[in-house]
């Protein structure tokens, strides 16, 4: 098998000096992530030097590492590190012939990330890449690249921010062919002056697009018009997506099933109907978004179909698990890593669709919402009844002003933090229930999670 990575390679691409050969076939910055054959790049942060864990990953078995100073070992010695992976992952883009798809948006990139990923697998067996977990941020983006197999025929890369700016550096890294803006919600938003402030942001994704690429961007969102403004000084093409029918994607008929949506959608150059496993209708919206780019990616529909059908949820994003709750069982969705004032709305309506003795939402305040963040806590209580939830616990100070809106309406236990969420949640549980949990990710709901998973520890 060609190596990812060789030592002579490394050096060409870094301007770096190798002490010795050697062949990588993995990249990671993280040493705990480090296994045999991989490159470890040894990054300087605020908190931490890399090069304080280079014997660990050597002893782990790594083929190599990327340094700033001389160390015991093969290695490329580099004047700045986090350079050298920012140039490594352009070096691996500029050698690929894969088609590149770019995803951001305010709710829903990773799950669309990973369906994407899923889709276009069906069509290239084994030849598709993609950023694992939540790699999107400046470093994790040209480690995601770094990491692309030469034979790589479809890549789809996740881009985050929380501030101006960001968005255009990282997808000028990428280069996508295609480039997806999944939906825009106040998120991140103590950062920006309001949501038009987040569209535009958001929408430098398109700053990097390949010529004659193509610009995906929901139809029903109340910023279109500036995302479509925005696209079209750098896109080839733009398709919009949404169940407007004056969409380019649209979805016409949607039929709730036992077990996710039964779609009906018109695509530019096709008709698919096809059965969504995750429920709820921002899934009907991811799902025409991944359709949109399978269909310009040159990707197999009928496959894409197959596999929106057999998804999976992903821990902390929809993964469903049946729990032990007294002498009998609950349902747990998990919706813990992370939570806006419109992914929040979102779930709670799919939780409210769920057939159970008894409804529990575990709702983590939301962070980073600015100014108006008690007013956007406050205002969940509207969603809160309509899904007919029976209990709530409530996690931490921002919840307060959701507490005293909830006050009287139904069984009401607020906490200030996860563990004493967890030990609240396993007293309240009872056969029949089923259980949201969902906050920002900051608060640690995975541990709640855990708790009623019996996987605590």
């Amino acid at each position: 098998m060609t190596p990812l990575w060789t030592a002579q390679e490394v050096a060409a691409a870094t301007g770096g000096s190798a002490s010795a050969d050697f062949a990588a076939n993995g990249v990671a910055f993280d040493s705990r992530e480090v296994g045999p054959g991989d490159l470890f790049v040894a990054l300087k942060g605020d908190a931490t030097d890399g090069h304080r864990f280079v014997a660990q990953a050597f002893a782990q078995g790594a083929a190599g590492a990327i340094v700033s100073q001389p160390v015991d070992g093969p290695h490329v010695l580099v004047a700045d590190t986090s350079a050298a992976l920012d140039v490594l992952g352009a070096a691996s883009r500029a050698r690929t012939a894969a088609t590149i798809v770019g995803v951001t948006g305010s709710v829903g990139k990773t799950s669309v990330k990973e369906a994407l990923f899923a889709a276009l697998d069906r069509s290239a067996p084994g030849a598709v890449h993609r950023s694992l977990k939540s790699y999107n941020n400046h470093v994790g983006v040209p480690l995601s690249l770094a990491r692309m197999p030469r034979e790589t025929r479809f890549a789809v890369f996740e881009m985050g921010m929380n501030h101006a700016g960001e968005l255009a550096a990282l997808t000028r890294l990428v280069r996508p062919h295609v480039a997806i803006v999944t939906a825009i919600a106040l998120a991140h938003g103590a950062f920006f002056a309001d949501e038009a402030a987040i569209a535009e942001a958001k929408s430098e994704i398109f700053e990097g697009l390949e010529p004659a690429g193509t610009a995906i961007t929901p139809y029903d969102s109340p910023h279109r018009e500036r995302l479509i403004a925005a696209a079209r000084a750098h896109a080839g093409q733009i398709t919009t997506f949404g169940r407007d029918p004056a969409a380019d994607i649209y979805a016409g008929e949607t039929i709730r099933l036992a077990r996710g949506t039964f779609v009906s959608a018109r695509l530019r150059a096709a008709r698919l109907s096809f059965t969504l496993a995750p429920p709820g209708e921002h899934w009907v919206s991811n799902a025409l978004a991944i359709l949109a780019a399978v269909e310009v990616a040159g990707g197999d529909l009928a496959l894409a179909g197959l596999a929106l059908a057999e998804l999976e949820g992903l821990a902390g994003r929809g993964r469903r698990l049946t729990v032990v709750a007294g002498d009998g069982e609950a349902l747990l969705i998990d919706e813990s890593y992370n939570a806006n004032p419109a992914s929040m709305r979102a779930t709670l309506a799919v939780l409210g669709q769920e057939k159970a003795a008894r409804r529990i939402a575990i709702l983590g305040g939301m962070r980073e919402l600015g100014p108006d963040e008690a007013r956007h806590h406050a205002e969940l209580a509207g969603p809160v009844m309509a899904a007919g939830v029976g209990a709530a616990l409530l996690v931490g100070n921002e919840m307060a002003a959701l507490a005293a809106a909830l006050e009287g309406r139904l069984d009401l236990v607020h906490v200030p933090d996860a563990a004493a969420a967890s030990a609240a949640a396993k007293s309240m549980v009872a056969p029949g229930d089923v259980i949201l949990v969902k906050g920002s990710n900051s608060f640690g709901l995975a541990s709640v999670v855990a708790a009623l998973a019996g996987v605590e520890g």
